[in-house]
């Protein structure tokens, strides 16, 4: 996608709203215990707003070079990583995933049935790394509580973040996948899914690295992400961030595990968040077996603004080409069945980081199609991503913009900071 630059400039003074917005709506009233916000425009960084606790129980202040965990800001890093071996000639996009998995070439597709009992049948479509870089793979996670399949998910384990205290690797996930039938017909719908966790254990066997290896040496190494990683080591957990969850007014039982309900973004009532992962004795302490491109590593602000920086760039960060403008173009163009948007794409009203009318998906991103039809004054092609604990990024090629935001609040959905930051971002350009 060729993005046309406009001549623009921002208003500091209007971004300072951003700062009083947070600090009046959500730090003096408990709903976020620290938050980062930073907005890169025209080659500089021009605004960086650290407000709160990076650990309230200990009363420790947010910093910058604070460690979050990033959940599903992973996504895009594991897809960019994956491209780097589309432009060394290892996989075309067409490739079916059998092909490297050869234990997934006789995949079901789900018909009918509670789980465990399902009837099944064949696929016409094969799934391809191209439906897995777009989440129309037929996969899905455990979490969306709208199927049997989903529950398939959550009874075997399968995507689980919990699996940071187990002994799971990708390896074992990929096993648990074949025996599990498909959703639906890979290339016809979007469901958000485990689809870049399986990206991850492909860049394993495609690359004949680890993971996390493949990473450091092809991705962070090159973009000074000097904090990102899996865990967080001993020497660094001063610097790590406690995690939170809504409070719902309901029983909960601490022991990290995720939640599953919904909030209504627009009318939540709640007292102070419940404390859910303690930095100093988090499981993000010590390097899981399960190695998540879909949602595992930690990171900071300036590691996550030097891989925003790259993508703005087309690409290139100061002397590395992490990937070439073409590749750029083609993850960030719409890869949805008949360029549909997600809204009308989405199978079964899934849960994901975005709002779905006038949105489109990539091969790693949401990709802006209509700003009129999503309510909102961004730019045709914009792209970018969440993560579980109200994260977010994104990135404007068009006015030459990303924005990062960083928080410890689960779920994603409890808030609806994501559009009010563009709001108050974009009202602070001007010719």
């Amino acid at each position: 996608m060729n993005h046309q630059t406009n001549l623009s400039y921002i208003s500091q003074n209007r971004l300072e709203n951003i700062t009083k917005h947070i600090e009046e709506n959500y730090i003096k009233t408990n709903k976020y215990i620290g938050t980062i916000t930073a907005v890169y425009k025209n080659d500089k960084l021009v605004f960086v707003d650290i407000q709160g606790l990076q650990d309230r129980e200990r009363n420790i202040p947010l910093k910058r070079d604070s460690i979050f965990r990033i959940y599903s800001m992973t996504k895009p890093i594991t897809s960019v990583a994956m491209m780097t071996l589309y432009e060394s000639g290892k996989f075309q996009l067409d490739d079916p995933v059998h092909k490297y998995i050869p234990s997934w070439k006789n995949l079901k597709i789900y018909k009918s049935g509670k789980f465990p009992d399902f009837q099944t049948t064949d696929y016409v479509n094969t799934m391809t790394i191209r439906d897995l870089l777009s989440h129309q793979s037929g996969l899905t996670y455990g979490f969306q509580m709208k199927s049997e399949i989903d529950k398939a998910y959550r009874e075997n384990g399968i995507g689980r973040m919990e699996s940071l205290n187990t002994n799971q690797t990708l390896s074992d996930m990929i096993d648990q996948l074949k025996e599990v039938p498909l959703e639906f017909e890979p290339s016809t719908a979007w469901n958000y899914s485990v689809s870049t966790d399986v990206l991850g254990y492909l860049i394993e066997l495609i690359s004949d690295n680890q993971f996390d290896e493949y990473l450091h040496k092809n991705i962070f190494k090159k973009l000074n992400m000097k904090d990102t990683d899996f865990f967080v080591p001993k020497e660094k957990l001063d610097r790590f961030t406690s995690n939170y969850l809504f409070n719902m007014g309901e029983s909960f039982d601490g022991n990290g595990t995720l939640p599953i309900k919904q909030v209504d973004r627009y009318s939540v009532q709640s007292g102070e968040p419940i404390l859910i992962d303690d930095s100093q004795m988090s499981l993000f302490s010590r390097k899981p077996a399960f190695l998540s491109g879909g949602g595992g590593l930690v990171s900071t602000l300036d590691d996550y603004i030097n891989f925003s920086v790259m993508l703005l760039n087309e690409g290139k960060f100061k002397d590395s080409q992490i990937l070439s403008n073409k590749t750029i173009d083609l993850m960030t163009s719409n890869h949805l069945f008949n360029n549909k948007d997600l809204l009308s794409s989405t199978h079964a009203n899934t849960a994901s980081e975005t709002t779905m009318s006038g949105v489109g998906f990539g091969l790693g991103f949401q990709i802006l199609l209509n700003p009129a039809k999503n309510q909102i004054n961004s730019s045709i092609g914009e792209y970018g991503w969440g993560g579980a604990a109200s994260t977010t990024f994104w990135i404007d090629p068009s006015e030459k913009l990303i924005t990062v935001f960083l928080t410890q609040l689960i779920p994603s959905t409890t808030y609806n900071i994501r559009r009010e930051l563009r709001t108050l971002v974009y009202s602070s350009i001007t010719k």
